[in-house]
């Protein structure tokens, strides 16, 4: 089989990816979903507390009323402390609550939790259950036996139905980010480029985790096994991502140096969720308005995390576990 064969094969897969989302509805359903998130967003308004210009070294002081309040206004006044006295309100103003920094903060504050929440964790979480039919339904011997009749090669099939799945998501990610970034522009004034760096990331992180739900699709030709096979890996790549850097910062009482190698084995070889979330704060700027993981910043502060080696070495392992599953669909026999 030549290249452009292949080629042709997979873009043939990816455009009936495509076809599949839209009539099993999960491409309605997920803009819904990006319709409500927009819907909140263009609800917010900020009021007050402009961002002033200041000298390129000073240090800014903010506090809030609260804040004021419990130090002292005439310490605060000595001080040269300023006091914020804008709201944020949500809902056309059904609730509000007092700036906790800048204008411009507390947007890009928003925004840190609609990607960093609403889509890296519960949006990747949630398209990776919605996803998870798609390839066993299609590696069901009554639909692909067809497709296999013809003379091209497995792996191509496979791979383009992978591809089609991640870029569908591609898709709805930037329409996520864009209807968000554009309501809150729109509701504040506030229009921060960063926020767009959530939408390569996000891709990024849902193909590393969607190479587990392929290769257990394969496997199982399961959806369920697929949903609930994948959530508990990433639960457990959660889980020894933050082990390893509470381990890798300070002792721990009863843990020896072999769990500490075990640790940083599997840290290595298992993808990395909680550094890909440090990824995006770092591009974001985050730190001026928002605390890291503790563990993250910690390690970073030694100079013992590479965010750069985190993110090659949790795509080496969707590559690796990828070729597994187009090994494995190579061998089955239907």
């Amino acid at each position: 089989m030549n290249l452009p064969t292949a080629i042709r094969t997979i873009r043939w897969m990816v455009r009936d990816t495509f076809r599949q989302a839209v009539a099993s509805k999960l491409a309605w359903v997920m803009l819904a979903v990006t319709a409500v998130c927009t819907f909140l967003c263009f609800s917010v308004r900020v009021s007050g507390d402009m961002p002033r210009t200041t000298h390129p070294d000073e240090i800014p002081k903010f506090i809030t009323k609260a804040e004021m309040e419990r130090i002292g206004a005439e310490k605060v006044k000595a001080d040269g402390i300023r006091v914020l006295s804008g709201e944020v309100s949500f809902g056309f103003g059904a609730v509000t609550v007092p700036l906790g920094r800048s204008r411009d903060d507390a947007v890009k504050f928003l925004q840190l939790w609609m990607a960093g929440i609403v889509a890296d964790t519960v949006g990747i979480l949630l398209a990776l259950l919605w996803t998870a039919g798609f390839l066993p339904t299609f590696l069901d011997p009554h639909a692909v036996t067809v497709l296999l009749a013809k003379p091209v090669p497995r792996w191509t099939v496979l791979l383009g139905k992978y591809l089609g799945v991640v870029l569908f998501v591609t898709v709805q990610a930037s329409l996520f980010v864009f209807g968000t970034w554009l309501a809150l522009g729109i509701s504040t004034g506030v229009w921060s480029g960063g926020y767009w760096l959530a939408v390569p990331l996000l891709a990024v992180s849902f193909g590393i985790f969607y190479s587990i739900s392929t290769f257990l699709a394969v496997w199982t030709r399961s959806a369920v096994a697929c949903a609930f096979g994948t959530i508990l890996i990433w639960m457990l790549c959660w889980a020894m991502n933050f082990t390893h850097h509470r381990l890798a910062i300070r002792e721990v009482e009863g843990v020896g140096g072999g769990s500490v190698a075990v640790a940083g084995v599997g840290y290595w070889v298992l993808p990395k969720p909680l550094d890909l979330g440090g990824v995006f704060y770092d591009a974001m700027g985050a730190e001026a308005y928002a605390q890291k993981v503790p563990e993250l910043k910690a390690l970073q502060d030694k100079g013992k995390y590479s965010p750069e080696l985190s993110v090659l070495a949790s795509c080496l392992f969707a590559a690796a576990v990828l070729a597994m599953a187009c090994f494995e669909f190579r061998q089955t026999d239907y």
